[in-house]
Protein backbone atom coordinates (compact mmCIF):
# COMPACT_ATOMS: atom_id res chain seq x y z
CA UNK A 1 0.00 0.00 0.00
CA UNK A 2 1.46 3.32 -1.08
CA UNK A 3 1.16 6.11 1.48
CA UNK A 4 2.95 8.86 -0.43
CA UNK A 5 0.69 10.66 -2.84
CA UNK A 6 2.28 12.47 -5.74
CA UNK A 7 2.47 16.25 -5.43
CA UNK A 8 -0.16 17.84 -7.68
CA UNK A 9 0.53 20.91 -9.77
CA UNK A 10 -2.02 23.68 -9.36
CA UNK A 11 -2.69 26.29 -12.01
CA UNK A 12 -3.03 29.97 -11.15
CA UNK A 13 -6.84 29.97 -10.98
CA UNK A 14 -6.84 27.20 -8.36
CA UNK A 15 -4.06 28.91 -6.37
CA UNK A 16 -5.92 32.22 -6.31
CA UNK A 17 -9.16 30.50 -5.25
CA UNK A 18 -7.46 28.60 -2.43
CA UNK A 19 -5.46 31.52 -1.08
CA UNK A 20 -7.93 34.36 -1.61
CA UNK A 21 -5.12 36.56 -2.94
CA UNK A 22 -5.31 38.75 -6.01
CA UNK A 23 -2.96 37.95 -8.87
CA UNK A 24 -0.86 41.07 -8.29
CA UNK A 25 -0.55 40.42 -4.55
CA UNK A 26 0.48 36.83 -5.18
CA UNK A 27 3.23 37.86 -7.62
CA UNK A 28 4.41 40.63 -5.27
CA UNK A 29 4.69 38.08 -2.45
CA UNK A 30 6.58 35.69 -4.76
CA UNK A 31 9.02 38.50 -5.57
CA UNK A 32 9.63 39.20 -1.88
CA UNK A 33 10.00 35.48 -1.04
CA UNK A 34 6.89 35.22 1.13
CA UNK A 35 4.92 32.99 -1.25
CA UNK A 36 5.90 29.74 -2.99
CA UNK A 37 7.56 30.15 -6.37
CA UNK A 38 5.92 28.76 -9.46
CA UNK A 39 7.48 26.01 -11.51
CA UNK A 40 7.71 25.97 -15.29
CA UNK A 41 5.62 23.15 -16.78
CA UNK A 42 6.22 24.00 -20.43
CA UNK A 43 7.16 27.02 -22.52
CA UNK A 44 4.03 29.03 -21.71
CA UNK A 45 2.66 27.11 -18.75
CA UNK A 46 3.49 27.42 -15.05
CA UNK A 47 2.02 25.98 -11.88
CA UNK A 48 2.56 25.67 -8.15
CA UNK A 49 3.18 22.55 -6.09
CA UNK A 50 0.13 21.79 -3.98
CA UNK A 51 2.33 20.92 -1.00
CA UNK A 52 3.95 24.38 -1.12
CA UNK A 53 0.55 26.10 -1.19
CA UNK A 54 -0.64 23.96 1.75
CA UNK A 55 2.49 24.94 3.71
CA UNK A 56 1.86 28.62 2.95
CA UNK A 57 -1.77 28.30 4.08
CA UNK A 58 -0.68 26.83 7.42
CA UNK A 59 1.14 30.04 8.36
CA UNK A 60 1.12 32.71 5.64
CA UNK A 61 2.45 35.46 7.89
CA UNK A 62 5.79 33.74 8.57
CA UNK A 63 6.28 31.76 5.34
CA UNK A 64 9.68 32.10 3.66
CA UNK A 65 10.28 30.53 0.24
CA UNK A 66 13.43 28.44 -0.10
CA UNK A 67 15.34 27.52 -3.22
CA UNK A 68 14.80 23.82 -2.57
CA UNK A 69 11.57 22.29 -3.97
Amino acid sequence: MQTDTPDRILRIKAVLERTGLSRSTMYRKMQSGTFPRNIQISTRCAGWRESAIVEWLKNPMFYQATDAP
